[in-house]
């Protein structure tokens, strides 16, 4: 089967056979899509559409196409169903899926759908995962998993295998418990299908086991599972007893959510926004920062204003001055989204202040000498003469000097005072770089011109 691309073409191609409603092509055309696919179609469509096309497919492929569908365009697409029509797809779901879906829904809903769930144990699951945040391993996990006590033989082990992968989609090994339930260990599905049946699962699993709690954060979970390449990690609560597993799709998820949660504070925006939401929602998520900027800005042309009969002097100054400014502005996001890079890997040991200014001055020397190298040449090309062209290439080493060093410091501290450091990276550093470079460019000029 190719890879799916999803078109305006076939948009319409689909629609036209909603509007004409004939099920049967449309059965055929969406089988030969995988879910996640049919999910980015359903995206695109009307409700209505959306509607009829989901209550075409059979169940089972209606609950996973409803799984992987964006939380936003589901939780709209939901307002559309019943309790009842929820609830058969809810009853198909993971547990930790289930409870993403519930978590957005009306209390009332939520209560309806649990209520009407014909599996008894997966409305257990849910009540069980509901109380966690989902921003911690609690709201992460999922309950079902497979589990062998320590006791037990290979043989009982694979029965019980059997008995409980019936409710699991992927076993990626079986955990080990005693009789309280306190997680001890993990066993390998090579290592039960080689060992004698009568072997005990005491002699075989394995104790070096990385676990969570519920309590850990979220970016905490996905750190550990990336470091030491697991599909999946075991969750436990404060007295050790096994509750559920994570696995590898749902820290993805999170860690696509905090890449572009990071990637949003840099550009100065606030909030989960995405392309398609309103007017007002991506406006009030932008303005914050661009009032921050607009005020950076007026403070900048103040600043500029004091020295008014400095450039009145000398006016060529004036041609260099978007030169300072940009120059400080780079050189500060550029060594804060190295800083950020390093602050969010936390599997290396974590380097002092020192060492990070000292690797900055190094890339600040050998960039603020080339960069003014340049400077100075195009001046002196220009016929701008000695001695401004001496002005403005020390002018932008010191303001690369400072930028490296905001844009280094800034990060950091903020980390230290538990305030996300993305936030640093965006008007902030730049409007502070501006108004530094300013002063460093005019106060290098007073010194050196004699103005």
């Amino acid at each position: 089967m190719s890879t799916f691309e999803l078109s305006k073409e076939y948009l319409e191609h689909v629609n036209a056979l909603i509007a004409a409603e004939d099920s049967d092509a449309l059965r055929s055309e969406m089988g030969e899509l995988f879910p996640a696919d049919i999910s980015l179609v359903l995206d695109e469509l009307e409700t209505p559409s959306a509607r009829y096309l989901l209550n075409l497919l059979d169940t089972p492929s209606g609950a996973e196409i409803l799984a992987g569908i964006d939380r936003s365009e589901r939780n709209e697409f939901l307002k559309h169903f019943t309790s009842e029509e929820i609830a058969r797809y809810v009853n198909l779901f993971d547990s930790d899926d289930a409870v993403d879906l519930l978590n957005d829904q009306p209390i009332r809903v939520r209560e309806e759908v649990i209520a009407l769930l014909e599996d008894r144990e997966q409305a257990r699951f849910i009540l069980d995962l509901l109380h966690y945040d989902e921003n911690v391993a609690g709201g992460l996990m999922q309950k079902e998993l497979v589990k062998a006590n320590i006791n037990w033989t290979v043989n009982q082990c694979i029965e019980e295998i059997r008995k409980q992968a019936e409710n699991v989609q992927k076993v990626y090994a079986v955990y080990v418990v005693d009789d309280q339930n306190i997680l001890l260990g993990r066993i390998s599905l090579k290592k039960i299908v080689l060992a004698h049946k009568n072997t005990r699962v005491e002699s075989l699993y394995d104790q070096d086991m990385i676990y969570v709690e519920t309590y850990r954060p979220a970016e905490e979970v996905a750190e550990l599972m990336q470091r030491y390449d697991l599909e999946a990690i075991p969750v436990v609560n404060v007295q050790g007893r096994l509750l559920g597993k994570i696995t590898i799709d749902d820290v993805v998820d999170v860690i696509k959510e905090l890449a572009s949660s990071d990637t949003m504070a840099m550009a100065g925006i606030t909030g989960d926004v995405e392309e398609d939401d309103t007017v007002w929602k991506q406006t009030r998520a932008r303005l914050p920062w661009l009032l921050v900027g607009m005020m950076g800005g007026m403070l900048a042309a103040k600043f500029i204003g004091l020295f008014e009969k400095d450039l009145a002097l000398v006016p060529a100054m004036a041609a260099f001055i978007p030169i300072i400014g940009s120059m400080g502005g780079n050189v500060g996001i550029q060594t804060s989204s190295i800083i950020l890079q390093s602050l969010a890997d936390k599997s290396g040991l974590d380097e002092s202040l020192g060492l990070r200014l000292m690797r900055m001055s190094m890339v600040a020397l050998i960039s603020s000498l080339i960069i003014s190298s340049v400077v100075f040449g195009f001046n002196m090309l220009l016929g701008n003469g000695l001695h401004l062209a001496i002005v403005v290439s020390l002018a932008l080493i010191a303001v690369i000097f400072l930028a490296s060093f905001m844009g280094t410091v800034t990060p950091i501290l903020l980390d230290k005072l538990g305030i996300n450091p993305a936030v640093a990276s965006g008007p902030f550093i730049t409007t502070a770089n501006d108004l530094i470079g300013y002063g460093v460019y005019f106060g290098i000029a007073h010194v050196l011109l004699g103005l």
